[in-house]
């Protein structure tokens, strides 16, 4: 695994942790207790060798600092779009909109040609940018490492572009509305 930065500390990742109730950690109800945390959803988009377009819906997005401007994500070491995104150093985080879960689910489906019929655009280093998102994130990746069963990606955020779309949200393993906020 290839990385431009080297991690601060470089800690081993402990064993699952044993159920009091019996010997076996409960993966079905961990996963579950994750899922019981709304979040965004986005479609990862970059770039495979011959230039072709490759996206993926994720969850695993989050922002990590404000200066320098870092995101990061994580792919599954099984997906067959990993090469893509280790190769090609760019990548775009779709956050998509309110109205979008059918592109969601499109992206999530392992089907050839995903961007045909699909509006989108080449953005500042050719990496597809969907169009009608929430916002966009534009970025170079400085940093992956493994962690679990998962490769982390770390990204500098180049060009960002915030519609004035409500994102999609979520939660227990459904697509949802966000409401009204609370003071």
């Amino acid at each position: 695994m290839k990385s431009s930065s080297q991690p601060v500390h470089d800690l081993p990742v402990p064993p699952a942790p044993q159920s009091e109730r019996d010997d076996k950690f409960d993966v079905r109800a961990f996963r579950n207790i994750l899922g019981s945390f709304p979040t965004g959803v986005t479609v990862i988009t970059t770039l495979a060798e011959d230039k072709s377009p490759v996206g993926l819906t994720a969850n695993s997005f989050n922002s990590l600092s404000l200066d320098p401007p870092l995101i990061l994500w994580s792919l599954n070491r099984n997906s067959p779009s990993l090469v893509c995104f280790e190769k090609c150093p760019n990548f775009a985080i779709n956050i998509l909109a309110q109205g979008q879960s059918d592109l969601s689910r499109r992206f999530a489906t392992p089907m050839p040609e995903k961007f045909t019929g699909v509006d989108w655009r080449a953005g500042g280093d050719g990496v597809p940018v969907l169009g009608g998102c929430a916002a966009v994130l534009e970025c170079t990746t400085v940093s992956m490492q493994e962690a679990g069963d998962h490769v982390l990606f770390i990204g500098r955020v180049d060009r960002f572009d915030g519609l004035s779309h409500a994102p999609l949200a979520f939660h227990a393993g459904k697509y949802r509305l966000l409401g009204d906020h609370i003071e």
